[in-house]
């Protein structure tokens, strides 16, 4: 098995969402399993310049920038196309996602590779048949609330792929109690797992 493990918390120590995402991977991995790990915070390239949506540039019209944006883009398609299991981990900043994970997003979004259009016009996403764990973090933010607009977003965008086993892992209003907030996550997780 084969788990894409996506990391977007601009906190490298001490991130809650970056730990329950171990706590998760930890969950899952058996032995002979293979982890592809994405830290989004390292090289995120963001997305500009483009004419056409799902990244259909013809060659001969790419400018460099361009270029440089579809060989990352090549690498983080077939990361999420060869996966089993994907584990995205992100923290609600401002009411909506961290900046690269929507880089990340619009770059895995490939016409003809992760989603396509059928005949009525329609987009179908093409990666059936895979199980994703958002972990969502929150200073203050109440999940699925009016304010939450990662939550709601990051699985449409799972389903948009055609990733339909979707679970939530939420820590949110950390702000308000902490260790209650963690409590109830790790809860979620040894719910998710039992045998």
């Amino acid at each position: 098995m084969k788990i894409y493990q996506i990391d977007s918390s601009a906190r490298k120590k001490g991130s809650t969402s970056r730990a329950l995402a171990k706590k998760i991977l930890d969950k899952i991995k058996k032995p002979g399993d293979e982890v592809i790990y994405r830290d989004l915070d390292d090289e995120m390239l963001f997305v500009s310049g483009l004419t056409e949506s799902g990244m259909k540039i013809e060659e001969k019209d790419q400018t460099e920038d361009h270029k440089k944006m579809f060989r990352l883009s090549d690498i983080l398609v077939k990361e999420l196309k060869e996966s089993d299991v994907i584990i995205i981990s992100a923290p609600i900043y401002n009411h909506g996602p961290p900046a690269t994970l929507k880089a990340w997003c619009d770059l895995a979004a490939r016409i003809g590779e992760t989603f396509r259009f059928k005949p009525n016009g329609r987009r179908e996403g093409l990666l059936q048949n895979k199980q994703a764990y958002l972990v969502i973090t929150s200073g203050g933010t109440k999940l699925n609330s009016s304010e939450d607009f990662l939550t709601p977003w990051l699985k449409y965008m799972m389903n948009f792929f055609g990733i339909e086993k979707v679970d939530i892992i939420s820590a949110d209003q950390m702000a308000l109690d902490y260790e209650k907030s963690i409590k109830d996550a790790e809860t979620q997780i040894e719910n998710l797992f039992k045998d």
